[in-house]
């Protein structure tokens, strides 16, 4: 049985046969080569760049090399989740689509409200950081400063942010192989960028600038108490989470940042043509990728300076990155290059977190939990309503205001998501022990309970004040949902049919 109200389950036969509906029908075009693109189109960022000098210099000191293998191993015990569940149920979504199969219709809409946070928010930021990126690149090119916000009846409009949204949005309507191509294409520029980088690198590491490793910890700085340290910090009464053992701890939950993104592969597994072998091979083989070549240019970046020259000042600089580490070396030219490579990086990150949100509002809308025509797929095989839609809410967001500390809130979203699939493999386990798997998590339930307690301790050294704007936003998506989305589910509908206890207002909503 399905259950009843805000618990009602859509079985995973279900939730397979919608995808067959020719006017929510996406095209399956993708293997598993086109997948580790994308993931780790999305990975490797700015992040790379700036991420690794900033953690060090604020929070880690040298060990956050050492954080970001704490953020690779939370993440690789969840994708092995993330794995099962996508060859399982290769359908759009993602773990909003997972929770549906396993806990029920409301957490399913609370994971995929959540995910905004992840991919929404997340792709404002992020394009925000490339118009900065691209004023560099620009002012470099015709020797004078430009800048890409111009006034526009009393408000700053981020004309840079805006522009890159609309091409991405365009290319991702006109198909979703057109965009793996380009993503290619842009990923092999950047991943060239970052290994002259750490080669280059190499040639200037001093090993005393290693030691100490984990310096003692401080007090003081952006972490230093109150609702800005990290909530774990706070509960074990330390003082603040800059250095030491805490801030070891959250810098692992900072620089998780980083690796957001090989969730995405999952929520194409419904455009995968043998998704059951390849989306596994997409989401743990670019998380392998990225993970080497984050701690190498975490390596080099702290063994060029000492950590304390990294730290982010007020004045004149602000936060350190990258090229910083070169500059203090006299290799200027640098900058340039990654500049170029940052411009690049987030090129694709931001066209990959619009794929990814515009895939799991596609799939709740395609269950009636969102306007129903927003599900609706042009001649090519793409939800372009759902795609102007996203495009428009994050050229909107990218362009009017601004980015701030949107890291971190990302963070605790994506990790939330991450404990349910977790989760909800160990609950599927249990209730469809039949279904046919192309992937199976090994050391079940130890590997699935592991990722949950790896999660769960990285949102504890999270900012007091995340969690605070976190909770706000979640009790907004629950709103939402007893507002709109409870009478107009399409599986409630159903139950209703057959119970017979339909409710005229409540009809049900055509496609178009």
């Amino acid at each position: 049985m399905p259950g009843t109200g805000i618990w009602r389950t859509k079985s995973v036969e279900q939730s397979i046969a919608d995808t067959d509906e020719p006017d929510t029908r996406l095209r399956k075009n993708l293997g598993a080569w086109d997948l580790m693109v994308f993931g780790v189109a999305v990975m490797i960022g700015a992040g790379i760049f700036t991420l690794t000098a900033s953690t060090a210099g604020d929070i880690a000191g040298p060990s956050v090399a050492l954080a970001f293998v704490f953020a690779a191993v939370a993440c690789g015990l969840a994708a092995l989740c993330y794995a099962e569940f996508a060859s399982t149920v290769p359908v759009a979504g993602s773990a909003y689509t997972f929770s549906y199969a396993t806990f029920g219709e409301f957490l399913a809409w609370i994971i995929g409200w959540d995910l905004i946070l992840e991919f929404s928010v997340a792709a404002a930021a992020v394009a925000k950081g490339w118009s900065i990126y691209l004023e560099d690149v620009l002012s470099t090119l015709f020797g004078t400063q430009m800048s890409t916000t111009v006034a526009l009846g009393g408000v700053d409009l981020d004309w840079g942010s805006v522009l890159l949204v609309a091409i991405l949005a365009t290319l991702l309507t006109l198909g979703t192989k057109l965009s793996s191509r380009f993503s290619l294409v842009i990923t092999a520029v950047k991943v060239t960028i970052i290994l002259l980088v750490i080669v280059l690198g190499l040639a200037y590491i001093t090993p005393d600038n290693y030691t100490p490793f984990i310096p003692p910890a401080e007090s003081g700085g952006e972490a230093g108490g109150g609702v800005d340290q990290s909530l774990f910090s706070l509960l074990a009464g330390g003082s603040g989470s800059v250095y030491g053992a805490f801030g070891l701890l959250a810098g692992a939950s900072l620089v998780f940042f980083a690796f957001l993104g090989f969730d995405v592969v999952a929520t194409t597994a419904e455009e995968t043509r043998v998704p059951q072998r390849d989306v596994p091979r997409g989401i743990l083989g670019s998380l392998a990728a990225v993970t080497v070549l984050y701690v190498a240019t975490s390596l080099v970046v702290v063994g060029m300076v000492p950590y304390t020259e990294l730290a982010t000042d007020a004045e004149p600089e602000g936060r350190k990155t990258l090229a910083t580490a070169f500059s203090a070396h006299g290799v200027d030219w640098a900058a340039n290059v990654i500049s170029v490579g940052a411009l690049a990086g987030l090129t694709t990150v931001v066209m990959v977190l619009l794929l990814g949100q515009q895939r799991v509002l596609f799939a709740m809308a395609r269950d009636g939990l969102l306007p129903r025509p927003l599900a609706k797929t042009g001649s090519r095989g793409t939800p372009v309503r759902m795609n102007v839609l996203v495009a428009t809410v994050v050229a909107v967001a990218a362009g009017f205001f601004d980015a701030g500390r949107l890291e971190e809130m990302v963070n605790v979203g994506t990790l939330f998501a991450f404990i349910l699939v977790s989760a909800g493999v160990l609950v599927l386990r249990k209730k469809r022990p039949d279904l046919p798997r192309g992937f199976r998590v090994p050391w079940v339930p130890v590997v699935p309970i592991l990722a949950i307690a790896a999660c769960v301790w990285l949102m504890l050294n999270l900012t007091v004040l995340t969690w605070l704007r976190f909770l706000v936003w979640m009790a907004l998506g629950v709103v939402i949902y007893f507002a709109y989305s409870r009478r107009h589910s399409l599986l409630g509908q159903r139950v209703r049919e057959e119970d017979g206890t339909r409710d005229e207002p409540e009809a049900r909503p055509t496609p178009e």
